[in-house]
């Protein structure tokens, strides 16, 4: 599932492709992966133009003349910039044709991405819920201490609740918790604010080294616009097989139902 950094990576590769650019022809094939009436979402986009992006955690906000054209990307969605000759995929669900010939075509193999349409002022009903951005001065010691106060549950399990802070997945997990010497399992509440300081300082480094390397392309994900995520050649636990600290092995376990990678000797409760 792409994380933060692989949102913030096609979101700034779409805008260098397609910013201003209008819309003039959408061709819907999978209508669920519409929110709402699909005929609505493609008369009221006919004739607007990629303005602006914008993330909210993994999600991709394009700011259009006059409304917000809200996407998830979930498991696999991608998103493709071709020439209007290239044929279609099987798996190619929306396309959007560009004035200038070319097409943004939404690719999804397993269909769970959404797009949605909202005000342009509007905040999209799910923001609510979300914690607040890991670069943004609201995720703080004082917020974390407060949010974490009563939570029993494992902090690697904390740190993937996107209403703590958005846009951390199970790979960065793993690499943050391993970077503040930190067991995934350690209670929330048990860390004091010094532990909390490294934890935000870590994951706002990691997350804008990862940015900077394109993202993590594990598995079956990658960007799909000619960017090939680079920061999986940078991790230390995620899939890895020895510390790079101690030398000893890196364990798997469960945690919170997640693959969990952790070094047994480098990282204590």
């Amino acid at each position: 599932m792409p994380e933060l950094p692989e949102v913030q990576t096609v979101l700034d590769t779409l805008e260098l492709r397609i910013k201003d650019r209008e819309i003039k022809d959408i061709k819907i094939l999978y209508k669920p992966i519409i929110v709402g009436d699909p005929k609505q979402f493609r008369k009221r986009l006919l004739g607007q133009h990629f303005r602006d992006f914008k993330r909210r955690g993994k999600y991709l906000l394009f700011e259009m003349d006059d409304l917000t054209l809200v996407s998830h990307l979930r498991m696999e969605g991608k998103y493709f910039t071709v020439d209007e000759t290239v044929p279609l995929s099987k798996h190619d669900h929306v396309i959007f044709y560009l004035d200038d010939g070319t097409q943004l075509r939404y690719n999804d193999v397993r269909k769970f991405g959404r797009m949605e349409l909202i005000e342009k002022d509007d905040e999209y009903r799910d923001f609510k819920d979300l914690g607040p951005e890991p670069f943004s001065n609201e995720f703080s010691v004082r917020y974390c201490r407060e949010y974490l106060k009563n939570k029993k549950l494992p902090i690697k399990q904390v740190l993937l609740d996107q209403s703590f802070v958005a846009g951390i997945g199970n790979i960065y997990a793993d690499e943050i918790l391993f970077a503040i010497r930190t067991d995934p399992r350690t209670r929330a509440c048990e860390l004091d604010d010094e532990q909390l300081k490294d934890l935000i300082s870590q994951t706002r480094k990691i997350l804008k080294k990862a940015i900077k390397a394109g993202g993590t392309t594990i598995r079956s994900y990658t960007s799909s616009l000619g960017v090939t995520g680079r920061f999986q050649l940078s991790l230390n636990v995620h899939t890895m097989k020895q510390c790079p600290i101690c030398h000893g092995p890196i364990r798997k376990i469960t945690v919170g139902g997640r693959g969990t990678y952790y070094c047994e000797k480098c990282q204590k409760g």
